[in-house]
């Protein structure tokens, strides 16, 4: 579970439709995202960096995934 993109979407009031609208991708496959089921492409996790105002590289960082970590950079 990406729990820093979960909160990072809904502290900016968006829904999943709304970023995957914004992302040009399925509301399915955002969805796969934040429950960390799948990662992004660089294409789309640049996208979502744009739409959300964080590092696109924090979808590849294995330090991401502890709550305390996360929360740092929220």
């Amino acid at each position: 579970m990406r729990k820093w993109l979960v909160d990072r979407r809904k502290n900016r009031g968006m829904t999943q439709m709304d970023i995957a609208a914004k992302a040009g991708i399925s509301r399915a496959y955002y969805t796969q995202l934040e429950t960390g089921q799948r990662d992004p492409s660089i294409k789309v996790a640049i996208r979502l960096a744009e739409i959300l105002d964080l590092e696109w590289t924090w979808f590849y960082e294995k330090h991401m995934t502890s709550r305390s970590e996360q929360s740092a950079y929220l």
